[in-house]
């Protein structure tokens, strides 16, 4: 399924995204810049998310709650990564485990400990305002 949006349209496309997911464990594919993390935002809203604040670049993981403070998502930022085993050592297989979304930016950083049953998301940049995105 492929999808052009742009920055106005995001909620949409982020209401697509949860319908055609076959999973929580959302996997995105993209360039510095595409607007990963803006997509995420807009999902975990459309989950019922309270504050879905800024990517967890610097602190790796964030955890998203509803109005009631019940756990509805984690999102990670692999980015800053060095070496996949940092994941295991912050305990990434335990939070796979719970029956909550998963949103994870830079996958291929630890490719050897993604689910199986994972749903892909590619974003591409088209120009300043428009992206196109691939859900597989």
């Amino acid at each position: 399924m492929n999808i052009t949006y742009t920055e106005k349209e995001i909620d949409q496309v982020a209401k697509m995204v949860i319908e055609k997911s076959t999973n929580k464990v959302l996997l995105f594919h993209a360039p510095m810049g595409a607007g990963k993390t803006t997509l995420i935002k807009a999902i975990a809203k459309h989950l019922g998310v309270v504050d879905a604040g800024n990517s967890p670049t610097f602190g790796i993981v964030n955890e998203y709650e509803n109005k009631s403070s019940h756990l509805l998502a984690y999102h990670f930022d692999f980015y800053r990564l060095n070496d996949e085993m940092e994941a295991l050592d912050m305990g990434f297989e335990d939070y796979l485990n719970k029956n909550v979304w998963v949103f994870i930016e830079w996958p291929n950083k630890i490719e050897s400990f993604l689910p199986e049953k994972s749903t892909n998301i590619y974003i591409e940049v088209i120009d300043m305002t428009t992206r196109r995105i691939t859900i597989s």
